[in-house]
């Protein structure tokens, strides 16, 4: 190990483990250059979509997904901390951008494990209703559209996508 390398066993799945790290990390260093979240499993029977049982799934997304989430929360404090450029802001609903990028992972596998059919998943904008609110941008039926496209006139080789106005959008 180099001057100022420091390894520590995270179980990222377990939150005492987690918060343990970040304490005797901070104990060692008073600061933190470079997280790097690659901690993942992947565990018998993650081969069929639709035969995945709900604990199995739970048991993934808290590793592969939480776990990342749950260490950057720990060593926060020791990265504000650092002599290094500091990344973008994120903005926005965070929670529900991390659960909607989930829903299009399984969106992706859906279309793979059902190729008889089109699976999509959507995107209707700021909607006015009662989550979007009165000052949305987009009414109802605009918001609707592409979902109403995709049961009734889309192609059917048009799956497996993520779509706002008729059209793919990069997530």
């Amino acid at each position: 190990m180099r001057q100022g390398e420091h390894f520590l066993e995270i179980d990222v799945a377990d939150n005492d483990s987690v918060t343990t790290a970040a304490r005797e990390f901070s104990n060692i260093e008073d600061h933190l250059d470079v997280l790097v979240n690659n901690a993942g499993i992947i565990v018998d029977g993650d081969s069929a979509i639709l035969e995945i049982s709900d604990d199995l799934f739970r048991n993934t997304l808290e590793t592969n997904t939480l776990g990342a989430l749950r260490v950057t929360r720990a060593f926060v404090p020791l990265l504000s901390k650092s002599k290094s450029p500091t990344g973008g802001l994120m903005v926005g609903r965070r929670l529900y951008c991390i659960s909607k990028t989930a829903l299009n992972g399984v969106t992706s596998q859906l279309a793979t494990a059902l190729p008889k059919f089109a699976v999509n998943s959507v995107c209707p904008g700021w909607v006015r209703t009662e989550m979007g609110g009165e000052n949305a941008s987009r009414s109802v039926e605009e918001g609707a559209d592409t979902i109403v496209w995709l049961a009734s006139d889309a192609p059917q080789n048009v799956t497996g996508k993520f779509l706002r106005d008729r059209k793919e959008i990069p997530w």
